[in-house]
């Protein structure tokens, strides 16, 4: 199973044991809003290194 996938399922995991304890649209808000942030978080000279890492892996 590729690290995608892994990461998709842990999303799924996580909105589901959420939503019944915050409701949908801010378990919704904490799922993108948390990779958001932590993007946003890095430096500029990560953030070219994450997209160049991941533009290799697609043109794979």
């Amino acid at each position: 199973m590729s690290n995608g996938a892994k990461i998709a399922i842990g999303g799924v995991v996580a909105a589901v044991v959420l939503i019944p304890f915050i409701g949908f649209w801010w378990s919704l808000l904490v799922l993108v809003g948390v990779p958001a942030v932590g993007y946003l978080m890095l430096d500029p000279s990560q953030r070219r290194r994450l997209r160049r890492i991941n533009r290799r892996e697609i043109g794979r």
